[in-house]
């Protein structure tokens, strides 16, 4: 039988009309809270970085309260970190002793997560990093925390990358046959020969080294409706482009088509728990964040780092929390939402779901906006946030333009990103 590399077209419109995310970064790294990239950064040895596993005892961890977070901020599904680069895994995997089983904690992490969000009735992803800085068969490069030890480098010549990419396979095996259907698998990441965070790489992995469409042909017959990203260094796999940490400007192009993208971004620049990190992004910039991303035919993937009990940050959970404020009255403008073939004013983003046409207004007018293109087109206006009508003037003559313009009240209504719904004539 010939397995596809590509998911369902349903499968991909369903994930699209979700358009807001969870990602949970969580592991070792949490108690070092210092960035989830602390081992890279510090070039720690296993040694050093043994104590965050030898005391890891998330006590206070209960998923189910992290999945009503998400679904009071808004969200439709979660993509949680089941290894990242440190080699941890939060699941007791038959093919290391490096794994949460091992540490006090002494409990699967991942079965819990996938149960409390399908109850919470939201999607479930897993990350899954294809590099591993614990694995004893995983070669040292010059992306990895021993990259300047001459010792480590040359006990390359002893490590095996095809066991490596064996282990890999296996524990991707593993992931998508404990714990039932799985929405996404959210690999990370590629890195052959080239320039990367200003360091130049030469010894880099890619498609190689992962053995990248067998690893998606596994993947493929184990679960056909799964979604995978761009991070396999095999293009004609990919269900979705990610754009890490940026806004593109428009719809983003592949070849010069466009394609199914997720923003992926953190609240504060850091994945994983950062206890000094105070350079928290305000609600109301992250859910500009989020219209902008609609608009554009995007999905918006927004990262939380538990710290080393197992709770989401009370910053964290207050931003959350505003921004789900903000979705209670909006959400139509967002879910099962897409872009629209007409041109938004200056200061505006437009968001479009079947013959609604919703105005998120960036910046206040004074008094009136002009809708360009739109006039006769509109058979009532209203803003979301309590749907009050919206008063609107067509032009009354040819040669005042085809542009409605709205009337709006002096007085800012009280909430992040006001909207204006639009109820439009069919064509």
């Amino acid at each position: 039988m010939t397995v596809s590399l590509r998911a369902p077209v349903a499968a991909v419109r369903r994930f699209q009309s979700w358009r807001f995310g969870l990602f949970v970064h969580w592991g070792l790294y949490s108690a070092a809270a210092r960035h989830e990239w602390v081992k890279y950064r510090e070039r720690l040895t296993d040694d050093q970085y043994q104590p965050y596993f030898d005391t890891f005892d998330p006590d206070l961890y209960e998923p189910s309260a992290w999945a009503a977070l998400a679904r009071e901020a808004g969200m439709r599904y979660a993509v949680l970190t089941t290894k990242h680069h440190d080699g941890f895994c939060l699941w007791d995997s038959d093919l290391t002793d490096y794994k949460v089983t091992r540490t006090p904690h002494g409990r699967d992490a991942v079965g819990p997560f996938a149960d409390a969000f399908r109850a919470a009735g939201l999607g479930i992803g897993f990350y899954h990093s294809l590099i591993d800085w614990h694995h004893p068969d995983f070669t040292v490069d010059s992306h990895h925390p021993q990259r300047d030890d001459a010792a480590a480098r040359a006990g390359n010549a002893e490590r095996d990358m095809n066991r490596y990419t064996d282990y890999l396979h296996g524990q991707v095996q593993e992931l998508l046959t404990r714990y039932g259907d799985v929405d996404i698998m959210w690999f990370d990441f590629s890195y052959p020969d080239k320039d990367i965070h200003e360091q130049p790489i030469t010894d880099g992995k890619g498609r190689t080294a992962w053995a990248s469409e067998r690893l998606v042909r596994t993947v493929r017959s184990l679960q056909p409706d799964i979604l995978l990203n761009d991070r396999l260094d095999l293009p004609a796999s990919a269900d979705f482009t990610t754009a890490e940490q940026f806004q593109p400007a428009g719809p983003v192009m592949v070849d010069g088509r466009p394609v199914v993208w997720e923003g992926c971004q953190t609240l504060n620049g850091s994945w994983g728990y950062d206890r000094d990190n105070l350079d928290d992004k305000p609600a109301d910039l992250l859910v500009r964040m989020l219209v902008d991303s609609v608009s554009k035919d995007g999905n918006l993937l927004l990262n939380v780092g538990p710290n080393a009990r197992g709770e989401i940050d009370p910053r964290a959970v207050r931003t959350l929390r505003e921004i789900g404020a903000w979705m209670r009255l909006h959400s139509a403008a967002i879910h099962d939402a897409g872009p629209s073939t007409h041109q938004a004013p200056d200061g505006c983003r437009y968001t479009q779901r079947g013959d609604r046409l919703y105005l998120h207004l960036f910046s206040w007018p004074m008094k009136h906006v002009r809708l360009p293109g739109l006039a006769g087109r509109a058979r009532y206006a209203r803003f979301l946030n309590d749907h009050s009508e919206v008063r609107r003037t067509e032009p009354a003559a040819a040669h005042e333009g085809d542009a409605l313009t709205l009337e709006l009240p002096i007085q800012r209504p009280d909430v992040a990103v006001p909207v204006v719904e639009l109820a439009l004539h069919e064509s």
